[in-house]
């Protein structure tokens, strides 16, 4: 009999890019995946990345039923067994009566997956605890926060209009390497060259001569941690040149005089030291960011990840306001949701902004900023007895073993939980630790919409993909799985119906929209709507109402020609629903109802940054990290497709500095902090600027019990050994990764590194 060939489509979920898939299917196995030439956003462009999800789904180490812990390791069981396990442990725990007793951490591939974006919330509400952790606060904490104060809700991030810009000035940012980040488009290189094309530039600021600055027209190194000083010189310089020019935006602006008072002393000769970009280098930069006919200033990770990352993100947005680009065509622009979002649903123009700090962490102190605490104080909150303590964890396609600061307190603290619950693929760094771990279906057996990434696109488009292949033996459903823990969580046993729990989902999604201010569903019961989504239940139902009532919506038959899931399935290469359009001041959900350009928790942290211009510069080595193009998550470092050739895993260290420290290239090298040490080959580059080293995060594969053997064989050194769980960004309480003092020695020459 012939082979049964098929071709599919579906988006990519590895990274930011959303990319378009086309999927050669034999047979009920995908032997071929190319990027599609007729997906509306990539047009066929395809990292290396989306071939490697055929060996993620085939991987033999790749977890397939739920496993409980005997001895050390672990066995196989049946689904109804795990969660019986799971009930059996937590009730004593739960029935103890201090539900902060438990914790849950979510990890970045979350925000890649419908299922865990809908249901995960359910599971957080139904746990009732304040310890929620997740992979934001090691990454893009402080955007939200500048973003939530400035415009009123965390996710209202003003993205670059790449593809009508003439100018763009990127700092920390390598989105070569990442595909984007904060601002979800394939091709950036395309991208990137076609604003060249066009007559445009592209001036990166960066501590390394990353893939992106090579393809710039200018690169500036900085050093690590000193870009918000930079951001300010240039807003003084706006200011003291008269270049400021909001245009448009400017009735909507409160503080714009705030802005020049706190830029005070900021001057480009006063940062030059501090930033070591000259003075006049400083000054030309915001010249043509001022003269340019339509710019955007973008900041990413390496803004975020310091020290000072609220305020260099809050300064991005200030530039983009003082220079007229702000929610202008080319400029930085908010983006338009095709399944809607906070700041397309309900009153517009003017709201409650965003409250921090309603409650605290119980060992340091940490406030909690949009629901969460930093993630630097899980392994203090399980690791230090008291009232309040940790006594179970909850891990979702997470990694802080791998991906969190002061990653052997970590490690030991997870050894001595009482109960730890995984769902992931992999038996990796953390999972390890684990009573119970419950698989997660794979790419091909899971539908997929971008719900998060879309809130940060530069088009408005909308792209469903349905499961490529059947349902996996063994593996259920990911948001049956969330529900059914939920109900665990709430008391309700392992028997919790899921077709139950699903209905008051919806339902209650459905009813807090008819409550609202300016709701789409005028005129319409609950009953009516449950009825119009029929058949559908799952991440589908729900999928099927936030397009319907979304901004391209067919609200329930008020406009025909309007968006629902069925017609997405119509269109597999996805629906382009144009370009950004100017949305203020509709977009802002301040108290004000105005762009607060000096909010009071940022205009206190100034102070903070004016007092570091004295601290001097010590001369010692600072470690960033860095991003490449192959390995955005640990767990993709168990994909032979995306491991292969060579050693990635390098310290990159000017030639400079390795003479003078005695290195060699390609020789082994510790590198220690006040946290720990690791070794490392050395790779000699002056792609890194001197005094600064570089190795890039999510490696050192080398823990007992793991079931990595690809990851295993290319282990490579954990970065986050070295960073200190003490440094956080005050105002987000974000991870400082970037700028950590260290020292370099020669192996032979070096501290024995501890075990």
């Amino acid at each position: 009999m012939a082979d049964t060939v098929t071709t599919a489509y579906r988006t990519c979920p590895l990274c930011e890019a959303t990319c378009g898939l086309e999927l050669t299917v034999e047979d009920a196995r995908v032997t071929r995946i190319r990027g599609d030439e007729a997906d509306v956003y990539s047009h066929g462009f395809l990292c290396p990345k989306g071939p490697g999800l055929i060996d993620l789904h085939e991987d033999p180490d790749r977890v397939r039923t739920p496993l409980i812990r005997d001895g050390d390791g672990f066995r196989p069981a049946s689904w109804d067994e795990a969660f019986t396990e799971i009930d059996r442990r937590l009730r004593p725990i739960r029935e103890a009566g201090d539900r902060n007793a438990l914790a849950l951490y979510l990890g970045n591939p979350n925000a890649h997956n419908m299922d865990a974006l809908i249901y995960g919330r359910v599971f957080a509400k139904a746990l009732g605890t304040q310890n929620i952790f997740t992979a934001t606060t090691v990454d893009q904490m402080p955007k939200y926060v500048s973003a939530g104060l400035m415009f009123g809700h965390q996710i209202s991030i003003p993205v670059p209009d790449l593809d009508r810009t003439q100018y763009l000035l990127a700092l920390g940012a390598n989105p070569l390497a990442s595909n984007g980040s904060l601002a979800t488009a394939p091709d950036w290189r395309g991208r990137l060259r076609a604003i060249q094309e066009r007559g445009g530039r592209v001036v990166v600021i960066d501590p390394r001569r990353s893939r992106t600055a090579t393809v710039a027209d200018e690169h500036h190194f900085i050093r690590p941690g000193a870009d918000a000083h930079f951001l300010f010189a240039l807003v003084q310089v706006l200011f003291d040149e008269g270049l400021v020019d909001p245009g448009p935006i400017t009735e909507h602006l409160n503080g714009v005089e705030a802005a020049e008072q706190l830029a005070a002393g900021f001057s480009p000769e006063a940062v030059e030291e501090t930033c070591g970009i000259a003075a006049e280098e400083v000054r030309q930069i915001a010249r043509e960011l001022a003269g340019a006919e339509r710019a955007a200033v973008y900041g990413r990770i390496g803004t975020c990840t310091q020290e000072f990352g609220t305020l260099a993100s809050w300064l991005v947005d200030v530039l983009n306001a003082l220079t007229g680009n702000l929610d202008r065509e080319g400029g930085a622009m908010f983006p338009y949701p095709a399944a809607g979002g906070p700041n397309v649903r309900g009153r517009s123009g003017r709201g409650k902004g965003v409250r921090l700090g309603r409650w605290q962490s119980r060992v340091r102190g940490e406030p909690e900023r949009f629901g969460e605490l930093p993630v630097v104080c899980l392994a203090e909150e399980i690791d230090t007895p008291g009232e309040g303590q940790v006594r179970s964890l909850f891990t979702v396609a997470g990694n802080p073993v791998v991906s969190t600061p002061n990653a052997a307190r970590m490690r030991a603290a997870l050894e001595g939980i009482e109960l730890m619950v995984s769902i992931d693929i992999y038996v990796n760094e953390t999972t390890r630790h684990a009573d119970v771990i419950l698989p997660a279906p794979s790419a091909f057996h899971r539908s997929h919409y971008d719900l998060g990434l879309y809130q940060l696109a530069l088009r408005s488009v909308a792209n469903y993909s349905p499961a490529v292949l059947g349902p996996e033996p063994e593996v259920q459903p990911e948001w049956r799985t969330l529900l059914t823990l939920s109900g665990i969580a709430a008391g309700q046993g392992p028997e919790v119906d899921t077709d139950a729990f699903d209905d008051l989902v919806i339902r209650g999604l459905i009813e807090r929209d008819l409550r609202g201010e300016d709701t789409l569903l005028a005129g319409k019961s609950a009953e009516e709507v449950l009825s119009a989504l029929e058949p559908r239940r799952g991440p589908e139902r729900t999928l099927d109402y936030m397009l319907r009532t979304g901004p391209f919506g067919d609200r329930f038959g008020a406009d025909r020609e309007g968006l629902t899931l069925t017609k997405l399935e119509e269109e597999p290469h996805g629906i382009d629903l144009g370009p950004l359009k100017p949305r203020l001041p509709e977009v802002l959900r301040t108290p004000s109802g105005k762009i607060e350009l000096a909010p009071e928790p940022i205009v206190a942290d100034t102070e903070r940054l004016r007092a570091s211009l004295k601290r001097g510069r010590n001369g010692g080595m600072v470690l960033i990290g860095r991003r490449q193009l192959r390995s955005n998550n640990s767990w993709m470092h168990n994909v032979p497709h995306l491991v292969r050739g060579k050693e990635r895993c390098t310290a990159h260290v000017h030639p400079s500095d390795a003479e003078r420290l005695g290195l060699e290239d390609e020789e082994r090298a510790q590198v220690r902090s006040a946290r720990g040490a690791i070794e490392v080959t050395v790779e000699v580059t002056d792609a890194v600027m001197a005094g600064v080293i570089s190795i890039p995060h999510g490696w050192g594969h080398d823990e007992p019990g793991m079931q990595l053997s690809v990851a295993g064989a290319h282990a490579g050194a954990n970065s986050n050994v070295l960073a200190d769980e003490s440094l956080v960004d005050p105002l987000s309480g974000n991870a400082v990764l970037n700028g950590i003092p260290v020292e370099l020695a020669p192996v032979e020459s070096a501290e024995p590194v501890p075990a």
